[in-house]
């Protein structure tokens, strides 16, 4: 029997990131909870999203503290 290269069962690819990204809804519901820590004081609804964003892709590992800020800044 002539010998092959590799097996002869499909290989699975990794998916380029096992992180998962936050919802919609859980980006929402962090922004709310920093709104609430504000003490509902006025503030920037964008800068609480994008904190929130922020915050649940660290905490997934998504993206490190720097790379977090060179999105902001762009």
């Amino acid at each position: 029997m002539p010998k092959t290269r590799g097996s002869s069962s499909p290989k699975m690819r990794k998916p380029r990131s096992t992180e998962k990204q936050p919802t919609q809804g859980e980006i929402a519901l962090r922004a709310y909870h920093i709104y609430l820590q504000r003490n509902g004081a006025p503030g920037n609804p964008l800068d609480d999203w994008t904190r929130a964003e922020r915050e649940l892709l660290e905490e997934n590992g998504k993206v490190g503290p720097k790379a977090a800020l060179k999105s902001i800044a762009a």
